[in-house]
């Protein structure tokens, strides 16, 4: 189910009409075709996967927005202006600052209207904070699981009798006068079919699973392990260059430092924020983990075997709990625990000498040679330990847009007819690993995604 990417001409017939296009069944193309419907558009989603996944269903599914009314129910005092600043803040002022004011904005919005209007439970994490975020913003379904947020965005779309065909690969633009008219798409037996539509949203995600691109772009994390969504080939890249968009950021990613390995399970960063910490095969702390689980993932994979050794403490285990993956863990053995220090060394084959001194040195209340301050509590028995490695979870560069996810192009003009979302899209993390706010992927996705499907009809 492969063909070559491309831009060519239109046809002079094709198998489908529709008015709204979207490639991308993950949380940016759902929320898009949504918000779609809700304008009266007729809507068509193709999908690559035999049913709606992406890299959505790989991740938490938490989305952080400010302002939210889940928020100020929680006595939770947060705004948009609040938001930008820590997202700039993270970001080393790189991003566009009129995109993340915006952004910012209108996440609140979407929590609003995904709750408000599509019943889905959202409540915010408050039992813990993310590094960067000056407020507890994280909104997230009960069980804290990607696979949750896509299952329910689906069964919304389903109830709403918008059409979503899967199996569908598109590798094709058709361009006309400067502007995207239509797409081919392959299906499972090789057949191609084309689709008109009066506009295109692009929510067919990064380029994370095409090596060569990785290569090209992101070689300090090609070694990592490959967390994301294996459709992610990059297709909205490949087509930029054919169809004279901008892109920008494509040395950006989200990785992670904190993937249980061999078993491929993330591991909340909430083990680390709440006081836990990292060492190496040495039993050695090695880096300032408070920086942020994207940066880990470098600084994991430069450690003697790519590997290092998250420690903390049942009452840590407990916050943890409360997302899905962290008991998956534990179910099939990842997280190993004792009553000693020594003895969780023994456990993890890390040597107990160094294990305990760097447990006892941790200087509580105070800051170590890092630059982290210890302000938790210290641990206590019983001990928690996982094996993990580093990790590439998405791409944050792509195509630029404006806030409506209008994509831009390369005399800075937009275009009329096609717009991107997500992980097609360039974020707002900055142009490398260091700038990614936890988050950051489903704000954009959804945000732009929202944005995008409800564009004024008029303009079109």
């Amino acid at each position: 189910m492969t063909s070559k990417i491309d831009v060519s001409t239109p046809p002079t017939a094709y198998h489908i009409e529709c008015e709204t296009l979207i490639i991308g069944a993950g949380a940016c193309g759902m929320i898009a075709a949504l918000s779609a419907h809700e304008r009266g558009q007729h809507v068509l989603v193709i999908e690559a996967d035999a049913v709606p996944s992406g890299s959505t269903a790989l991740s938490a599914g938490l989305i952080p927005a400010a302002g939210t009314a889940i928020q100020r129910a929680a006595g939770i005092d947060d705004t948009p202006d609040l938001f930008a600043a820590d997202i700039q803040a993270k970001a080393k002022g790189e991003n566009d600052q009129s995109l993340v004011e915006q952004i910012a904005t209108d996440s609140a919005e979407v929590i609003d209207w995904l709750t408000q209007t599509h019943g889905l439970p959202f409540s915010v994490v408050d039992n813990f904070d993310y590094p960067g975020h000056s407020r507890r913003r994280m909104h997230g379904l009960p069980t804290r699981s990607g696979a949750e947020l896509i299952d329910a965005l689906r069964a919304r779309c389903e109830a709403l009798d918008i059409d979503i065909i899967c199996e569908r690969r598109a590798f094709a633009l058709f361009h006309e006068d400067g502007e995207i008219v239509g797409v081919s798409v392959a299906n499972p037996d090789g057949a191609q079919e084309t689709i008109k539509c009066v506009r295109l949203i692009l929510a067919c995600n990064g380029f994370g699973g095409n090596s060569e691109l990785v290569e090209r772009y992101l070689p300090q994390i090609r070694d990592g392990l490959w967390f994301g969504h294996d459709g992610n080939k990059g297709e909205a890249i490949l087509w930029a260059e054919k169809i004279g968009a901008q892109v920008s950021h494509l040395g950006a990613y989200q990785g992670h430092g904190n993937v249980a390995h061999p078993h491929g399970i993330l591991i909340t960063w909430a083990v680390i924020t709440e006081g836990g910490f990292q060492v190496n095969r040495a039993g050695k702390r090695f880096w300032n983990e408070t920086q942020g689980y994207s940066e880990a993932a470098r600084a994991v994979l430069a450690q003697p075997g790519g590997e290092a050794f998250a420690i903390f403490d049942e009452r840590i285990a407990k916050v943890a709990r409360q997302f899905e993956d962290f008991k998956r863990a534990e179910a099939v053995g990842a997280v190993k625990t004792c009553e000693t220090i020594e003895g969780l060394a023994t456990r993890m084959g890390l040597p107990a000498q160094a294990l305990r001194e760097t447990h006892s040195g941790l200087p509580i209340g105070s800051t170590d040679e890092f630059g982290r301050a210890f302000h938790a509590k210290p641990l206590s028995p019983a001990y928690f330990g996982v094996r993990v490695t580093g990790a590439l979870f998405h791409t944050q560069g792509g195509l630029r847009t404006n806030a409506s996810g209008r994509v831009i192009k390369s005399d800075g003009q937009t275009f009329r007819t096609l717009f991107a979302g997500g992980g097609a899209a360039c974020g707002i993390s900055g142009s490398s690993d260091y700038g990614y706010l936890s988050g950051n992927g489903l704000l954009s996705a959804t945000v732009l995604g929202r944005n995008a499907g409800k564009a004024d009809k008029k303009s079109l």
